[in-house]
């Protein structure tokens, strides 16, 4: 029996022995051990030997390391070990089509995987680093897991060379990440269906060179615009989500082969640029609610769903057939509203006049004309269409209780039979026109009509300066205050600011918070003379009032650098032959509560961050009623004298590729306001004249005295005075006087369209009052792509690739000026697309150096 266990003992020790002997000439042989024996050591690998090597489906390299695992569809039970990260030659892993469950493990790490097949399983969740380190993966595949849910780790983005991402059938949640755009410049194939993703298509999804993009049956919304740049497209699976709107500019689009938009709540005329694509094999459209004549595809060649065009809103059932007159009228109306779905879904058949029902809003006389519309109480939004006047036989117009905008077609007046038109509780603002005497028109409830002025705001300063709104009445306890009303465009025409009213509330003003000197002390109302100005910069000397007096020349009107809505800005040198900008607060807001909080709040922010694109606080100054803030200088000053006033002061004009950059200079800025700071801020008075440039042209946000702290979370609002400036103000904030950090994203919108125009947010020279609102005429032209060539600004030399990326900032800036807040996007996604468009360049100064400041 001794002898026994001595020979037992003898073989074991020598087993050890050999394994240790041949894992130290196989580094990889534990680690497919602890494969084998989770896989539970199926007969059908029959894996036997002791060198994985040398088992079925599995490659070495020469030096005995695994190099491939191919072991799908071998009805293969139990799970992946994490020993699979040890595996430090691995380039492909394919264990799809079995039985397989548990976690999915990290692969973190294996820098030479290229191939990773992990569908048709039954994992149960999907680690967030997984990606870590695999900078060689070309392709993966996670199609058809049962994994708990999960988003697109940022992990990803270390995949560089990854052509292929399918994930279909997998229970991703969240937003589709933008840095599947911008940080995989070789993906080429995305496969995301069937899934629980919301929220919008990227913007960056334009500038990508996706060839095929599978979105279906998920929770997806809003517009598909950003489709008309995907130009290296062929195959879109869009099907089963919620957008809306109409269809954009497929033209470009000539790689095309297969789009699925069935089952969305898509409107309004399938565009000729999509039945006309040279390469289109297959298209469905069922279940939506477009409209206007069925379109007319070449079925020799495009196959078209079986259930053609059922459930959409088509006049006749004909390719190609035309639609009545009376219909094509309406839809043009409607078309100046974006198509809105209440009318998508009811106005159907080629009849609005038929008696079973009549279309909705509609009624007509015994001969079939149309002589009443009624719109009312539909939440329509966008603008009043001129087209109405074609219906001559129309007698009452009644568009009241709707958020529509812009002014009133003077065409209207023509309409011979018109006894009723009621415009009443919109946002319209303008000039009437002359109707005839026996027209009853109502405008009631739209704050900016027959103003005198073009712009329907009284009170605006003419330079455009802010403008800072009391929320009190007359006297010290009245109740009524002065707020903004304001426009909500439909999607096609955008909103804009388009009046002035009235309404009743009460705020309680906060008090305001201890202002602290750089030194940390308190500033009083009450010091005569407190300064803390470094004379560097950055040391300890303390400029006196005089020395400011002396090195700005009394405050001389020759070194004026610029006005703002508080003060004026002054330009100095200092001994040492720095150049400085001082802000001197004016008299009139020196003697009032506003100023100094003005003052205060301007040191508060600029003591507290510190960015490359925000313009740096050097110190500051009381003295008696003096309020003096001292900053960096900018020597090119403000944007708008680069962009608005170039010629007059003997500058070149801005390229595109400057302007881009400058767009991306300020979107950094505000980000870092709005979150990456120790304390999140909202400026509230974004805009050309508070950007300054460098002699490099790179841009600094400036003039923070109307910021405010915004709330913890990022997302409630902040009840505050309404301040800022006549059009880039967003509409919630005029209207409630909250702010979120959403207000500066409106207000960044704005100013992307002045730079993609050259034109001024208001611009008075304009005979067309509607023309003189710079969103709302922007939006009109972005929707066709030739009126859009003609609004970019001349000096923007355009070729292809320019016109790509012009256009894809215009999406942006309309989703910036989206007209609910939680549509538009936050400054983080603005930075990751323009940064994505941007070639930055080495600086450039010759353009400055013609009259520079």
């Amino acid at each position: 029996m001794k002898k026994y266990y001595l020979v037992t003992f003898l073989l074991s020790s020598l087993l050890v022995l050999n394994l240790s002997v041949f894992c130290q000439s196989n580094p990889d042989a534990a680690s497919m051990q602890a494969l084998k024996a989770n896989l539970r050591n199926p007969k059908s690998l029959n894996w036997t030997a002791s060198n994985p090597c040398k088992w079925n489906y599995v490659n070495c390299s020469d030096d005995n390391r695994v190099t491939h695992i191919q072991i799908g569809r071998k009805s293969l039970r139990g799970r992946l070990p994490p020993d699979l990260r040890n595996l430090s030659s691995l380039i492909l892993l394919n264990v799809s089509a079995n039985f397989l469950s548990g976690p999915i493990p990290s692969l973190a790490g294996l820098s030479s995987l290229r191939e990773v097949f992990l569908s048709y399983n039954f994992f149960s969740s999907f680690p967030t680093g997984f990606f870590n380190g695999l900078t060689s993966l070309q392709s993966i595949n996670l199609d058809y897991n049962g994994f708990s849910s999960w988003e697109i780790p940022e992990s990803l983005k270390d995949a560089k060379e990854l052509y292929t991402f399918s994930a279909n059938v997998a229970n991703i949640s969240g937003t589709i990440p933008d840095f599947l755009a911008r940080d995989l410049p070789k993906l080429r194939h995305l496969y995301l269906a069937e899934n629980n993703l919301e929220g919008p298509i990227p913007l960056s999804f334009g500038t990508s060179s996706f060839q095929t993009l599978w979105l279906g049956d998920s929770k997806l919304n809003g517009s598909l615009a950003v489709l008309q740049n995907m130009t290296s497209i062929t195959e879109l699976w869009l099907n089963g989500n919620h957008f809306t709107g109409t269809l954009p500019d497929f033209s470009r689009l000539t790689n095309l082969e297969y789009l699925t938009l069935r089952n969305n709540q898509l409107t309004g005329i399938v565009p000729s640029s999509l039945i006309n694509l040279p390469k289109l094999t297959t298209i469905s459209l069922v279940d939506n609610f477009f409209q206007g004549p069925t379109p007319k595809f070449d079925e020799s060649k495009v196959k078209v769903d079986k259930e053609r065009y059922a459930t959409n809103s088509f006049c006749l059932a004909d390719p190609g057939v035309a639609c009545d007159t009376r219909v094509n009228i309406l839809l043009s109306v409607v078309k100046y509203m974006d198509y809105p779905l209440v009318f998508a879904q009811n106005w159907t058949g080629n009849n609005p006049c038929d008696s079973s029902p009549a279309w909705n809003g509609i009624s007509c006389n015994e001969q079939g004309n149309i002589t009443a519309v009624n719109f009312r109480n539909l939440r329509l939004q966008g603008t009043i269409s001129p087209d109405f006047s074609m219906l001559r036989s129309l007698e009452q117009l009644i568009l009241s209780n709707n958020s529509l905008t812009g002014t009133i077609p003077n065409e209207l007046t023509s309409l011979p039979k018109l006894t009723m038109l009621d415009l009443s509780n919109n946002n319209i603002y303008g000039k009437v026109p002359k109707f005839g005497e026996n027209v009853t028109v109502n405008i009631d409830g739209n704050p900016g009509i027959e103003k005198e002025s073009k712009f329907p705001f009284p009170g605006v300063a003419p330079d455009g300066s802010s403008v800072d709104i009391p929320s009190g009445g007359r006297g010290k306890n009245s109740n009524t205050g002065i707020v903004l009303g304001s426009a909500f465009a439909g999607a096609g025409f955008g909103l804009f600011i388009v009046g002035l009213g009235l309404c009743f509330y009460k705020k309680k003003l906060k008090n305001d918070h201890s202002i602290h000197r750089f030194k940390g002390v308190v500033i009083n109302p009450q010091d005569r003379s407190t300064c803390d100005i470094p004379a560097d910069g950055f040391g300890n000397m303390v400029i006196s009032i005089h020395v400011l007096r002396k090195v700005t020349d009394n405050f001389s009107v020759q070194n004026i650098l610029g006005r703002g809505g508080f003060g004026t800005v002054y330009k100095g040198e200092l001994l040492n032959g720095r150049k400085i900008a001082v802000k001197r607060m004016e008299v009139i807001e020196i003697a009032s509560n506003r100023g100094l909080k003005q003052f205060k709040s301007e040191i508060v922010v600029l003591t507290k961050v510190r960015h490359r694109h925000l313009v740096a606080l050097l110190g500051y100054c009381l003295d008696g009623n003096e309020r003096l803030l001292v900053y960096e200088f900018m020597p090119q000053g403000t944007l708008s004298r680069h962009l608005f006033n170039w010629k007059e002061m003997g500058l070149k004009p801005l390229d595109w590729s400057r302007r881009l950059i400058i767009a991306l200079d300020v979107a950094r800025g505000v980000e870092y306001l709005h979150g990456l700071a120790h304390e999140s801020f909202i400026h509230r008075d974004l805009k050309p004249s508070n950007i300054l440039l460098g002699d490099d042209l790179r841009a600094k946000v400036s003039d923070f005295g109307l910021v405010r702290l915004a709330p913890e979370n990022g997302k409630n609002s902040t009840e505050t005075r309404i301040a800022g400036t006549f059009g880039y103000l967003a509409p919630e904030y005029l209207v409630t006087g909250r702010v979120t950090t959403k207000v500066d994203v409106f207000s960044f919108g704005v100013i992307l369209m002045e730079l993609i125009t050259g034109r001024k947010v208001i611009d008075e020279t304009h005979s067309d009052p509607e023309n003189a609102y710079l969103v709302t005429w922007f939006r009109s032209m972005h929707v066709n792509e030739d009126k859009f060539r003609i609004a970019i600004d001349d000096p923007i030399e355009l070729d292809e690739e320019t016109l790509a990326r012009v256009s894809t900032v215009a999406q942006l800036a309309d989703q910036c000026c989206a007209s609910q807040p939680h549509q538009r996007p936050d400054m983080g996604r603005v930075v990751n697309v323009l940064s994505s468009l941007a070639e930055l360049r080495k600086p450039i100064t010759e353009c400055c150096k013609l009259n520079p400041i």
